[in-house]
């Protein structure tokens, strides 16, 4: 069973979340919170699988809830999914360098929304990976000078091509299909260079992807 956390300052939205989850037979509703401070509090006494975290909440934002979350070790198996009114919102990427494991917007499709719940779960974040994509080079291609990333020395020829894949938001699937490689193999160097780089997830591995000119804005197709 998939315990989520719901933690949005709007009752009907998180009721409608609340309403769509608790059908699901492999997921339930484990609490809900109004603002960022009783999301942290919430995810500590609950230990939910996966946080729906809304960007913009009273008190304690969500962003700043994210970075609590994530920078707590004895949470690290705990997934934030970042909840935004807008696809181009100036925090998501953000959010994503600070932990989460990816964003939805909110009037997402119902089936979406499960889908995504369910992926991050599995390790398959980043989410709705063509916007998410857009978004990431959007913000990337403001940045500055790449980051001298030392790890990226410790990867093998293989490990760094297929963090250039991830990077432009390709599944495993596809990478096993570019590489002529099984599917497990894709994961398996995919799992290799998130422990090598410390990356906690999909979602950072292409940050760093990014941040370390590995992958440049316009690459997208």
């Amino acid at each position: 069973m998939i315990r989520v956390l719901l933690a949005d300052d709007q009752s009907l939205v998180r009721a409608g979340f609340r309403a769509l989850l608790d059908a699901q037979p492999d997921i339930a509703v484990a609490g809900e919170a109004a603002d960022g401070e009783e999301a942290v509090r919430g995810v500590r006494e609950l230990s939910p699988d996966v946080v729906l975290m809304d960007i913009r909440m009273p008190r304690l934002d969500g962003l700043a809830a994210t970075r609590r979350i994530t920078e707590d070790a004895g949470l690290d198996p705990v997934k934030v999914v970042m909840l935004t009114t807008f696809e181009l919102d100036e925090y998501v990427f953000e959010a994503i360098r600070s932990g989460a494991s990816g964003f939805l917007v909110k009037d997402t499709e119902p089936e979406e929304l499960l889908r995504a719940v369910r992926a991050v779960v599995a390790g398959d974040a980043l989410l709705s990976p063509g916007v998410t994509r857009r978004l990431i080079a959007e913000f990337a291609s403001r940045s500055k000078e790449p980051k001298d990333l030392r790890e990226l020395a410790e990867l093998t020829e293989r490990e760094r091509e297929v963090m250039a894949l991830v990077g432009i938001g390709l599944s495993n699937a596809e990478i096993a299909r570019r590489l002529v490689v099984s599917p497990l193999t894709a994961k398996t160097h995919v799992s290799r260079t998130m422990v090598k780089l410390g990356a906690r997830d999909r979602a950072q591995l292409v940050v760093l992807a990014y941040e370390s000119g590995l992958v440049r804005p316009g690459w997208l197709g």
